[in-house]
């Protein structure tokens, strides 16, 4: 047991002395491998964050059912108002709707920044109603609310001017996000400036308690639209269930792949080269091929770890600064990525270390030992 311990520890010793021999390039592999981590770990968690906290957002609203037009995307910055605003009548009238909604959704076309267009009092009625930090409820056309969260980002303050749309609001609350959006503004309002009258883009319904009752009777009442219930919603919500970014996903991870690979790969065939007398010295002292091979995939594997650290450190540290700078930007980092991010390096790292092993195991120790 003893003597196992002793070789292991000695063997350790010995990958930390050749890696700290060459700090340079031990360093800039660290960085490379630490990079490929970020690079996964922060466009995944980007991507992942804005589709978990949207899904949030909608859910907050208070509503158990969607109603949209047919083939509409389940991101809302990109619905068309094409539906008639009567029908929120129709659907109130069911007698398993408790509120309907309707809502007309906008958005900022320099960073899709959502603006919802809303009938306040039925809107508020969904749930418990907006929690305001501050202000009162919009009285006119040109008043807005914004959520907290876009108010700390831009600095709003009540009373403010801002423009949005391209139309001139004015400040009157800041409310707590989680409510869909992070504007609203009158529904008449938001009509005019898209030129959409008595058009809506969706309906929010609370029923009275039988969703998938409910739902079937919406779905009765129009069964050209598409009728959702929010938990179904919320499940989409997912980045594994939305096929769009699973290429986006995949080309990112492929691309860290490809860095750990190359960055390994270089510097294991450069060390090779430096070390050919060193590797026919072991070799003539009677080191198995298998032992050059686990010397040098030991060091390929010492730098991954410390670089994957690195990575994973540095990465809740950009995350950190992220969320204080933008309390917009909401970046999702699960242990799963983290795992995942890591488990990548190391594949690539051991690819890219594979063929200089092969190459440093395969030399004769007389033509090794005459390299200069």
């Amino acid at each position: 047991m003893n003597e196992t311990f002793d070789g292991t520890f000695s063997l350790l010793q010995m990958l930390w002395g050749n890696i700290v021999s060459r700090r340079l390039r031990s360093f800039l592999s660290v960085i490379a491998i630490a990079i490929q981590v970020i690079l996964v770990l922060l466009i995944v968690g980007f991507t992942s964050g804005i589709i978990s906290e949207w899904g949030k957002r909608v859910e907050g609203v208070g509503a158990d059912i969607l109603v949209q037009p047919p083939n509409s995307s389940i991101f809302f910055a990109f619905s068309s108002a094409v539906m008639q605003e009567s029908l929120a009548d129709k659907i109130a009238a069911l007698p398993g709707v408790d509120e309907v909604a309707p809502t007309l959704i906008l958005a900022e076309p320099k960073n899709l920044t959502l603006v919802y267009g809303i009938d306040y009092k039925r809107f508020n009625a969904l749930s418990r109603g907006f929690l305001f930090r501050s202000g009162r409820p919009f009285e006119s056309s040109d008043e807005a609310l914004a959520d907290d969260i876009i108010a700390q980002t831009k600095h709003l303050k009540l009373g403010q001017q801002i423009t949005l749309l391209n139309h001139s609001f004015t400040i009157c609350g800041i409310v707590a996000h989680g409510k869909g959006a992070r504007y609203f503004i009158p529904l008449k309002t938001a009509q005019g400036i898209a030129g959409a009258e008595k058009r809506v883009s969706m309906f929010y319904v609370r029923s009275k308690g039988d969703t998938e009752g409910t739902r079937a009777q919406i779905v009765n009442l129009t069964p050209q639209d598409r009728v959702r219930s929010m938990s179904e919603y919320v499940t989409l919500m997912s980045s594994s269930n939305l096929p769009q970014l699973r290429p986006f996903t995949r080309t990112m991870v492929g691309l860290g792949i490809v860095i750990s690979f190359l960055v390994v790969l270089l510097n294991m065939h450069t060390m090779v080269m430096e070390r050919t007398r060193e590797i026919g010295i072991l070799k003539a002292l009677g080191l198995s091929r298998m032992g050059i091979m686990r010397m040098l995939l030991g060091e390929t594997l010492l730098l991954t770890i410390l670089g994957c650290a690195l990575g994973i450190v540095l990465t809740f540290a950009f995350q950190a600064v992220l969320k204080e700078t933008n309390p917009s930007l909401m970046i999702l980092i699960t242990p799963r990525w983290v795992l995942s991010a890591a488990l990548l390096a190391l594949a690539g790292a051991a690819i890219g270390a594979m063929y200089p092993a092969l190459r440093a195991a395969s030399y004769d120790p007389v033509v090794a030992l005459a390299y200069e």
